[in-house]
Order: C-alpha cells, then sequence, then structure tokens
C-alpha cells in the first residue's frame, strides 16, 4: 500500500533525496549530445569546413547541441516507395480521385500565382501543383521530422551519402541563420525535404523565389513562394513551354530485350530504334529524335508504354525516378482535365 511520508520523514530524508535529484538532473546536463564535436573526429573536421565558408562556428556548434540522432530516419532511407513499389503499385498511391479535386481546388485558390508562374517559367499549373500534390498533397503533410535531427544524422552516420548530407546540413544551418529561424523548429521529410515543395536545402537555396514580393523566400508557409520556387526549378532545369512531356505508346506484351528502360538520363534512345523493337507511338503520332523508352508494369501483368521527352528528364531532375516523373504527369494531366472540365 501507498503510504505518504511523514513530517518526520520528509525532514529526515528530504535533504538526501534532494541532493540525488540535483545528481541526476547534473547527469543528464553533462552528457554528450549526440553530435558533440569533442567526442566526434568528423564532425570537427566538418566544423572546420563550414567555418571556413563563413558560417558562425560558435552558432552552428550551438545547433548541433540540439540536434538528435533518429534510427528512423536511417530506416526510412531504405525502404523509400521509388526502390520497392512497381508502377500500378506507386501510381495508386498519389494519382486518386480526391487529389486530383485537391489540385484543381489548389490551382483555383491561386489562380493568379499559377498564371504568373507559367508566364515566366514556362510550366503549366497543372504540372507545379502536381509536383506539390505529389511531394506534400498540397501542404497538408510537409512532414514531421526535425529537418535538423533528420540532416545530422544522414550526415555522419549514413553508410554512403555522409558527404552529401554534410553539404546539406551546412546549407539548412546558413537558411536558418538567414531567415533568423530557430534550426530546431523547421520540420520536413526524414530526408531533410522541407515545406509545400519539399526541396532540399541546397535546392532552397539555389531555386527557391519570393514569388509574392514580401522580402521572404518562405517554402514553409507561403504557398505562392512554393509555387514561383517550383517554375522556376523547372525552368532552371531546362524546361520546355508548350513542348510534349510524354507521349503514349504501345508495343509486345513484354518488354524486348537490348532495350534500356526507364533510365532517368536525358532523351537518349532514337525513336527510330524502338519502332524496330515494335515500341511505337499510340494513335499514329509522329515523334522524332531521342526519347526516354518507358516501360510500366500494370496490376494484371500487362506493360504501359510511353516516350518521355526533355520535359520528362527535367521532372526526373526534382527526384531521380521514373515511377515519380510519371505519376507527376498522370496527375498532372487528371489535374487539367479537370479544369477543362473532362469528368475523366
Amino acid at each position: 500500500m501507498k503510504r505518504n511520508m511523514t513530517r518526520a520523514q520528509r525532514k529526515k530524508f528530504g535533504p538526501l533525496l534532494a541532493a540525488m535529484f540535483l545528481g541526476l538532473c547534473g547527469g543528464a546536463a553533462q552528457a554528450a549530445p549526440d553530435f558533440d564535436p569533442a567526442s566526434h573526429e568528423n564532425i570537427r573536421q566538418w566544423l572546420d569546413g563550414v567555418a571556413r565558408q563563413g558560417l558562425a562556428r560558435d552558432e552552428v556548434t550551438r545547433a548541433l547541441q540540439h540536434a538528435r540522432f533518429r534510427q528512423n530516419v536511417l530506416d526510412a532511407m531504405q525502404g523509400a516507395a521509388e526502390r520497392r513499389l512497381s508502377w500500378h503499385e506507386y501510381r495508386d498511391i498519389f494519382v486518386q480521385p480526391r487529389r486530383v479535386q485537391e489540385g484543381v481546388a489548389f490551382i483555383e485558390a491561386h489562380r493568379e500565382a499559377f498564371a504568373r508562374a507559367e508566364r515566366e517559367f514556362g510550366v503549366p499549373p497543372a504540372y507545379i501543383a502536381a509536383i506539390i500534390g505529389v511531394e506534400t498533397r498540397y501542404g497538408q503533410h510537409k512532414g514531421d521530422h526535425r529537418v535538423l535531427d533528420s540532416l545530422a544524422t544522414l550526415a555522419f552516420h549514413h553508410p554512403s551519402r555522409g558527404d552529401f548530407f554534410q553539404g546539406e546540413l551546412a546549407a539548412f544551418l546558413e537558411i536558418t541563420l538567414e531567415q533568423d529561424i530557430s534550426p530546431q523548429m523547421p520540420k520536413g521529410s526524414y530526408a531533410g525535404a522541407m515545406g509545400y515543395p519539399q526541396f532540399i536545402p541546397t535546392s532552397y537555396q539555389a531555386y527557391a523565389v519570393d514569388f509574392d514580393g514580401d522580402g521572404r523566400r518562405d517554402l514553409w508557409e507561403d504557398p505562392v513562394d512554393a509555387i514561383g520556387s517550383v517554375g522556376n526549378y523547372f525552368a532552371e532545369h531546362g524546361w520546355r513551354r508548350d513542348a510534349p512531356v510524354v507521349t503514349p505508346a504501345e508495343g509486345p506484351a513484354t518488354p524486348p530485350d537490348g532495350i534500356d528502360f526507364n533510365a532517368t538520363r536525358a532523351p537518349y534512345l532514337e525513336a527510330a530504334r524502338l519502332a524496330s523493337a515494335g515500341i511505337v507511338p499510340r494513335d499514329g503520332a509522329s515523334v522524332d529524335g531521342s526519347v526516354v523508352p518507358l516501360s510500366l508494369e500494370l496490376a494484371d501483368g500487362r506493360y504501359r508504354y510511353a516516350l518521355g521527352h526533355r520535359n520528362f528528364y527535367v521532372i526526373t531532375r526534382y527526384n531521380h525516378s521514373h515511377l515519380y516523373a510519371m505519376a507527376v504527369h498522370d496527375l498532372a494531366e487528371r489535374i487539367q482535365a479537370a479544369l477543362d472540365g473532362d469528368p475523366a
């Protein structure tokens, strides 16, 4: 049975309990942070490098004191959907009637920004919306991982891409210092991508724009900045105004040998070479020059063929996956059809 201390017991044991409590607290306060430069040579070397680049060493060190190692971030990197799902499984996640309807509503809510982005960057509203729709469902799901934790974990614990994420961590801290944001506050994906369009920090620095003219490039809370930034990203990577993205094709029951399908490179195979293998544009469409040949497995075991053009390749610069680029394309087509009043 639980009993409360008597006054005499409190008087006798109170000082001892207080000393024990203070000792425990003191031990916790003195415990080394997960990313303590004093305990990790690679972190000290990284700090030396970012200091040479102009970041304030003391401020970066203070930020690292608040970073926490996250095993779930490393686990998530191993299980990315692009690596484990077939096309029909991947597509069903992102191309659904509700996401199409929300895309239409998002465009209508920010019609002026989308129209201006198309004028300035040449990218149709449906494709900008589709990127944001696939990434965060139009800002509804921007990620619940602290960016600081994700990037520090990947920077110093990823088995093969640590150097890449060390650069992203430095860029993230530079952004927070420039915008006077506590590095502990922003949340994003397990890979450190941020805001409506899920830009990684170096992309934020290179391609984010202040599209509403308020003096800040805010991709976390400002959808107008996000719309302009996606348009700018595509334009900077070579998007061609009014040019095709994907041409539907037809072909044999199974993909023929000897053709490198689904590579996320600039168009690399002549359409005539594909035609000789039985893969031709659907409905008599004319395609000349090089394309990205795509073969996409359907739920019933058949294959969907398509020919990706330069603009398809540009989408893969956002995420180096043919599945991702095709999901963006399909969602954009559905959104555009809904905007045009086509129920299909």
